[in-house]
C-alpha cells in the first residue's frame, strides 16, 4: 500500500498488495479462468478465510457484497483494517455455528484485497490497471466454482449472501443446481434495476473524472484517485441507509466547524473505505454488477429461476430503497419456502443486512436447522 503523510491514509490505492501482512487470508492459485466475454484471465489467485472443521459435508460458502471481503469475522490486524462485518452472525456458537460448520469466504474476483484484480500484478509483471478485463457475475462465480474444486467441496450444505454476494449467491444455484443444498437470498435482486445502474454509473463517472484516475494507470504514480474512490462511497452510502434514519441522526444539525453532520458523516465513509479499497476495483465490481440478469440467455428470469433446487429463504430490507421489496418479492414468489418473502424491520435501510443481527441471524438459524 502506498501511503502519504497520514500514515494510514494511502495516496494512490487502499488494496492489499504483494507483500503486505498476510492476516488470516489463505490463496488459492486457480489458473486461467474463462470469462462471458470471450477473454481469458490467465493465473487467477483467489484469497479466502475459513472457521471450523471440514468434515466432507458441512460446508456454508458466504458470499461478501461489494466492497467487503473474505473477512467475515475475526478482528482488526496486520493487514486487515476491518473487522469482520458479520461477526454477530458466523462463529462459535452464532447463528452460522462454526462449531457445526465449515465456514468459507472467499474475496470476489476483480477485488482488492488479495484475490486477482487490477491492482494485482499481470503476467507481465506490471499492474493489470486499465488492461485488467471486464467481468460478470458469472464470472465470478466460475472462480468460486474452482476454489470449491479445489477445496474438495462437491456441495455446499448452504450459500448464503447479501446485496451483490446475494447475486453471487443467486448465480449459484442457478449454474450449478445440483452443488447447492440450501440458499440465503438477503436484499439482492435478480437483475440489476434502472435505478441501480444510474447510482453504479454516477460513481464510476465520480472515479474517472479525477485527474489522477489517469485512464486506470495510477499504480505507480504519486498519487491515485482516491477523491473519485470517497466521493464514489459518498453517493452509495446515501443509497445504503434510509431518509428516515439520516432524518433522525443528523437532522439539519451544523458541527463547530461549520459543515452538516450529515456531510461530516458522508466524508467519514469515503475516507474509510479510500483505506482499504481501489478504485478500479470499485470499477470493476460496480460494473459487473450492472451485468447481472440472472435471465440473460436462460430463457428469461422465470426459466432461470425454475432450476434452482435448493431450499430457500428469500429476505428483505423494509426501508431499502436500493434494492426495495418488490425485487426480492419476484424471488420469494419462484423459489422461497413456501412462496414467502421474510422481511427484516430496519430504520438503516440497505445496510439493514450487515446491521439487524437478531432477524437476520434468526432467519439464517431457521434455514440451517
Amino acid at each position: 500500500m502506498t501511503s502519504g503523510t497520514t500514515p494510514d491514509l494511502p495516496l494512490v490505492t487502499g488494496a492489499w498488495r504483494e507483500g503486505d501482512p498476510v492476516g488470516a487470508r489463505q490463496f488459492l492459485d486457480v489458473g486461467t479462468i474463462d470469462l462471458e466475454s470471450g477473454a481469458q484471465l490467465p493465473d487467477v489467485r483467489v484469497a479466502y478465510e475459513t472457521w471450523g472443521t471440514f468434515r466432507g459435508d458441512n460446508a456454508v460458502l458466504v458470499e461478501h457484497a461489494l466492497t467487503g471481503d473474505a473477512h467475515v469475522t475475526g478482528p482488526v490486524g496486520p493487514g486487515q483494517h476491518s473487522p469482520g462485518w458479520w461477526d454477530d452472525l458466523v462463529g462459535p456458537g452464532r447463528p452460522i455455528d462454526t462449531d457445526r460448520w465449515f465456514v468459507v469466504a472467499t474475496n470476489i474476483l476483480g477485488g482488492c484485497q488479495g484475490t486477482t484484480g487490477p491492482a494485482s500484478i499481470a503476467p507481465d509483471g506490471q499492474p493489470w490497471g486499465s488492461r485488467f478485463p471486464a467481468l460478470t457475475v458469472r464470472d465470478q462465480v466460475t472462480a468460486e466454482i474452482a476454489v470449491a474444486d479445489a477445496l474438495g467441496i462437491d456441495r455446499w450444505q448452504a450459500v448464503i449472501g447479501g446485496s451483490a454476494g446475494g447475486m453471487r449467491a443467486l448465480e449459484w444455484a442457478i449454474t450449478v443446481p445440483d452443488r447447492v443444498v440450501r440458499l440465503f437470498l438477503l436484499a439482492t435482486s435478480p437483475w440489476a434495476s434502472a435505478e441501480q445502474i444510474a447510482y453504479s454509473s454516477t460513481q464510476q463517472a465520480a472515479i474517472v473524472a479525477d485527474p489522477n484516475f489517469l485512464g486506470g494507470d495510477y499504480y505507480g504514480a504519486a498519487r491515485g484517485p482516491v477523491a473519485g474512490l470517497a466521493l464514489a462511497r459518498r453517493i452509495a452510502h446515501i443509497a445504503y441507509r434510509s431518509e428516515p434514519e439520516l432524518a433522525e441522526r443528523f437532522g439539519r444539525e451544523v458541527q463547530d466547524d461549520g459543515r452538516f453532520a450529515v456531510t461530516s458523516y458522508l466524508e467519514h465513509h469515503g475516507t474509510k473505505l479510500v483505506k482499504r479499497f481501489d478504485a478500479n476495483a470499485y470499477l470493476v465490481l460496480t460494473r459487473a454488477m450492472d451485468t447481472h440478469d440472472v435471465g440473460r440467455g436462460r430463457g428469461g428470469v422465470d426459466q432461470a429461476l425454475a432450476r434452482i433446487t435448493a431450499r430457500t429463504i428469500v429476505a428483505g430490507i423494509d426501508s431499502d430503497r436500493l434494492y426495495p421489496l418488490s425485487q426480492q418479492q419476484v424471488l420469494a414468489e419462484s423459489i422461497a419456502l413456501s412462496g414467502r418473502l421474510e422481511v427484516v424491520t430496519s430504520l438503516h435501510g440497505h445496510d439493514g443486512f450487515l446491521v439487524e443481527f437478531d432477524q437476520v441471524g434468526a432467519l439464517a438459524q431457521k434455514l440451517l436447522g
